[in-house]
């Protein structure tokens, strides 16, 4: 299996746009109403909306190809990009997907790697992200990669609000 992990660039949009809608729907779709999805999927994983995420200096997409398939992407935010936190010490891990047809593979271990690597080479002193509570597989990969929950905050998709934990790990 050989992998390589890039970049995004807005020649990347629609590919972009097509995984970030499968990860998720695939991750979360069975736990949320059918029509509440299909309008957060529209809302959040819109072309327009990804081109100012790609555009924003303080973002970066990177996608993992596998054999030349697209396999996942990370998105990573830093400054005021950050979602909540807003930390000049901290990296945020905002996406981490891993398509379902490559799962349990180590990929997500090579997106975490990735993403410490990029933290330390930017001089931050941790990374953070948020993690659906009631995602049992996410959390138990985050606290194997030595992350803990320093707090959580509300995830609304349409009508219902979700918790996040936020998961810390220390560089």
């Amino acid at each position: 299996m050989n992998h390589t992990l890039r970049k995004a660039t807005l020649e990347d949009l629609d590919a972009l746009a097509s995984i970030s809608i499968q990860t998720f729907a695939d991750t979360f779709g069975a736990a949320n109403d059918p029509k509440t999805l299909a309008d957060y999927l529209e809302q959040a994983y819109n072309k327009d909306r990804l081109a100012k995420e790609l555009a924003n200096p303080n973002s970066a997409f990177y996608l993992l190809y596998v054999d030349g398939q697209l396999a996942g992407y990370l998105k990573l935010n830093v400054s005021e990009a950050q979602s909540e936190l807003q930390d000049p010490n901290a990296l945020e891990v905002e996406r981490i997907y891993v398509d379902r047809r490559f799962q349990k593979q180590g990929l997500g271990a090579v997106l975490m790697d990735f993403a410490i690597e990029q933290a330390k080479e930017k001089g931050k002193d941790y990374i953070w992200l948020g993690v659906w509570e009631k995602n049992a597989n996410a959390l138990a990969f985050y606290k194997r990669n030595g992350f803990y929950q320093i707090g959580a905050h509300d995830f609304v998709m349409g009508d219902e609000r979700q918790t996040d934990y936020m998961m810390r790990k220390d560089l």
